[in-house]
């Protein structure tokens, strides 16, 4: 990625259909590199699609998928994948690998050194507040505090330039989520990153991103800062959006 690379991900004139059903309009959406982008929607507003398109999961039915100024290959799928963080609401851990194994998984697959894997899991297991006695645990044996950020860790572990959160904290009693949101806005701070985060709680992208993009039946309403978006919203589904919002302003 260059440094004139404004957008982490662009989309252009996407549609996407389910059994004739349309899930994204036309939607085009660029979201900035290394700032945290909220995309804030009700159920079956296409949120999580965006995420299954970044990560080539399922394909547009015309369109383009831009990552860091290039089109989506998806004859490279595996290795783009890699260079991508994905954390899913309820973690999404593979039940029959330890805590270690789930974390360390893909830097594995790279070939990364011994020594490298454990410096970096360590890292993370500090960062996250884990301690090393889950280690050789299983996930069906971890709290769900515990068990998502053992997904935030797995998403982590390659230092990816793009991480992918699909409603990861949606499942989580309100004081483990406040918790780990505190740490995710010190992760933003740790380094050159890009964050899609994937949201039904406009309280949530407040606390955590610098842009939103409000989605409602497939299409972008609109995009900017929480505060412009709760002081001038667009119409009265996002109006009803900011009226859940309990943040106090700025």
């Amino acid at each position: 990625m260059g440094p004139e690379q404004s957008h982490a991900v662009e989309f252009e004139h996407i549609v996407k259909s389910y059994n004739g059903k349309p899930v994204i309009r036309d939607l085009s959406l660029a979201l900035p590199v290394n700032r945290t982008t909220a995309i804030v929607g009700e159920s079956g507003s296409g949120k999580s699609t965006l995420l299954q398109l970044i990560n080539g999961l399922i394909r547009p039915d015309s369109g383009s998928v831009r990552v860091h100024g290039k089109p989506l290959d998806y004859t490279r799928l595996p290795g783009i994948r890699r260079a991508m963080g994905y954390a899913v609401q309820g973690a999404g851990l593979f039940p029959h690998l330890t805590v270690r194994e789930n974390i360390t998984l893909v830097a594995r697959l790279e070939g990364w050194p011994a020594g490298r894997i454990a410096e970096r899991y360590n890292g993370l297991l500090g960062f996250f507040g884990l301690s090393d006695e889950l280690s050789a645990r299983y996930p069906h044996s971890l709290s769900g505090g515990q068990a998502q950020r053992v997904g935030l860790c797995r998403a982590m572990m390659p230092d990816p330039p793009l991480l992918l959160l699909d409603e990861p904290f949606s499942a989580l009693d309100a004081i483990t989520r406040e918790s780990i949101y505190e740490e995710m806005l010190q992760l933003k701070d740790t380094g050159d990153r890009s964050v899609l985060l994937v949201t039904h709680d406009l309280n949530e992208a407040a606390r955590l991103a610098d842009h939103l993009a409000i989605l409602k039946e497939g299409r972008v309403i609109q995009q900017g800062s929480f505060q412009d978006i709760r002081t001038s919203p667009a119409d009265d589904y996002v109006r009803r959006l900011s009226g859940k919002s309990t943040r106090a302003d700025d």
